[in-house]
């Protein structure tokens, strides 16, 4: 079985070009750059004013402010680290994250693989995109603009056409726009927290008292979710394009240091202002993540907020909505990228109507799909990981392409090893809110049940990553092994002409 997005022998882009490139291997030719190019869509999407609500989520476990410092700038960086490791993989092999899977899981065991990934970039794309409406719709409200349904209808046009025309036309328009974004948010985020710094009151922040290890533990585990571990299954989208010569340090350090850096800076920003305002931003954060943080603001200002606000959630939306793509491709689905994004694009779109338009509350929902599906990918995580550290050669890229290559059809290791991972992480963490996941928490009886002090720890998803991890290992050390002792296969067995 040949893959129908395989290897093309070329496809260098230009300008505003529409990047026709797939699942492709990226020829030495189109290899450029430097690592530390990887800075800027790092930073870019991730430098969203959304990370100061989540000092309110933070605080929200009950720890003291010395406590919500350290978990927040441990928490974040170890996120980002991992990231930093599978994007090792891109270099080494130039193709999109969900193609170097298949190395692990095998051509057909990775649709699995796919599939999962697919489902959260999706539901990463379609939850910002609500924030930037919902954000944009409030501050034209504080500035006098009373028809709240068009200032939706309208911030809705305005971030679908940035995000999801950026994401068809690929990877030299995401670089492009990435940088204008990131330079534009840091000025005026910088800028909100000027203005905000007054209201903080380190008095009402050092009197609060320090929680229990399961609370430090929780906040810590929910920061991995909704950080790095939603970025790691399109870790390696953009460093493919580097050259192979390019410095592992350097992927590593570059795309780290790129999405943590903005990161530690706004939560921790966060901790300090709703600390300061505990009572009064984190039931309204609750409410409208962002919109709340408009309450303590000069009304000159509301403007510029609205751009830190839709810049920094459209810069996420951007590299979330090509990866997604790029997901839909390794399922199998027979469409090109830009046709793949502009599927997802849609789905974004009339996810993002219904919630905002009909639904009464989506916080409670995205938070239990979060930590759902954040078990499950820190599952693929450990595997991924464990498959990178094994492996001493570069990928054999026509291999990537086919059912009967080095990699073969399925790893049941690998497939064994996520399902395993991901009943212990189910098992050990829990959604109150969600009643239609009831059903978690099935091993957290010797740790109290499911209304235990750690319950809310929701530990199963390190463990899910660490039982994955070493699954891998276990049962596929020797099979990496095996596989780097044979022949490396020429394109022209890698997959028919017609399909190359």
């Amino acid at each position: 079985m040949s893959d129908s997005s395989a290897p093309t022998p070329g496809n260098a882009q230009g300008g505003l070009a529409v990047e026709m490139a797939g699942l492709d291997v990226i020829p030495e030719s189109d290899r450029k750059g430097r690592p530390s190019d990887l800075f800027m869509p790092w930073f870019a999407a991730n430098i969203s004013v959304l990370g100061i609500s989540w000092g309110s989520w933070v605080l929200g476990f009950g720890l003291s402010f010395p406590q919500a410092v350290v978990v927040s700038v441990i928490g974040v960086s170890l996120s980002f680290l991992v990231c930093g490791l599978v994007a090792l993989a891109g270099k080494r092999g130039s193709a999109p994250t969900l193609v170097l899977s298949r190395a692990a899981f095998g051509y057909n065991g990775n649709r699995v693989s796919a599939l999962i990934s697919w489902i959260l970039t999706v539901g990463w794309e379609t939850f910002l995109c609500i924030m930037a409406v919902q954000a944009t719709a409030t501050v034209m409200g504080a500035l006098g603009f009373e028809n709240h349904l068009v200032a939706q209808i309208l911030a809705l046009v305005l971030v679908v056409v940035l995000a999801a025309g950026s994401g068809v036309l690929g990877f030299e328009a995401i670089m492009r726009v990435q940088t204008w974004i990131t330079w534009a948010t840091a000025v005026l985020t910088l800028v909100y927290l000027v203005l905000a710094a007054p209201t903080i009151d380190m008095g009402a922040l050092m009197a609060r008292p320090a929680g229990p290890v399961a609370a430090v533990l929780g906040a810590g585990c929910m920061l991995l979710v909704g950080f790095g571990f939603g970025w790691i299954n399109a870790a390696a989208d953009y460093s493919r394009y580097l050259p192979r010569t390019a410095s592992t340090k350097g992927v590593v350090g570059w795309t780290t240091f790129g999405a943590a850096l903005p990161t530690v800076v706004l939560v921790f920003f966060g901790v300090l202002l709703v600390g300061s305002n505990f009572d009064a931003l984190s039931e309204a954060i609750g409410d409208d993540p962002i919109g709340a943080l408009t309450t303590i603001l000069p009304t000159w200002f509301l403007i510029p907020f609205a751009l830190v606000a839709i810049l920094g959630l459209i810069g996420g939306i951007v590299m979330d909505i090509y990866s997604s793509g790029l997901s839909l491709l390794a399922t199998g689905v027979p469409v090109s990228r830009p046709v793949a994004t502009a599927i997802d694009g849609t789905i974004m779109t009339v996810g993002t109507i219904v919630v905002v338009f009909f639904a009464d509350s989506f916080l409670t929902p995205f938070t239990a799909f979060l930590t759902t599906l954040g078990v499950v990918i820190a599952a693929w995580g450990g595997v991924m990981l464990a498959d990178i550290a094994l492996r001493r050669k570069d990928y054999d890229e026509p291999s990537l392409f086919v059912s009967d290559g080095r990699y073969g059809s399925v790893n049941w290791g690998a497939v064994a090893t996520l399902a395993v991972a991901s009943f212990v992480g189910w098992g050990l963490v829990v959604n109150t809110n969600a009643s239609w996941l009831s059903w978690q928490g099935y091993l957290l009886g010797p740790l109290g049940g499911r209304e235990g002090d750690w319950a809310g720890a929701n530990i199963g998803i390190l463990l899910a990553l660490v039982v994955g991890f070493a699954g891998y290992w276990a049962t596929s050390a020797g099979r990496v092994r095996a596989q780097e002792a044979q022949p490396s296969r020429t394109y022209a067995q890698g997959a028919p002409e017609g399909e190359r």
